[in-house]
């Protein structure tokens, strides 16, 4: 499962084991909530959670945005 966290900030590419959007809004929100800084949140969610970054593309097909500067998760339609 391939995530964007896309925020003002930063865009992470972030892969690891496949989840719900459920799951993933507790993950988010257990990451953010140990953030002091936005621009910190894909370090702590990928350690966390046992994802890895990725180098960032916009050729790469996500499963699931996290819009950091919203709270939302969507998957995007390609």
């Amino acid at each position: 499962m391939i995530i964007e966290i896309d925020g003002f900030f930063n865009q992470a590419l972030l892969t690891g084991r496949k989840c719900s959007k459920q799951q993933l809004k507790q993950m988010y929100l257990q990451a953010k909530e140990l953030t002091l800084d936005s621009r910190n949140l894909p370090n702590i969610f990928f350690r966390l959670h046992n994802f890895e970054q990725v180098p960032y593309s916009e050729d790469i097909k996500v499963n699931f945005v996290l819009d950091t500067d919203t709270d939302r998760i969507y998957s995007p339609s390609y």
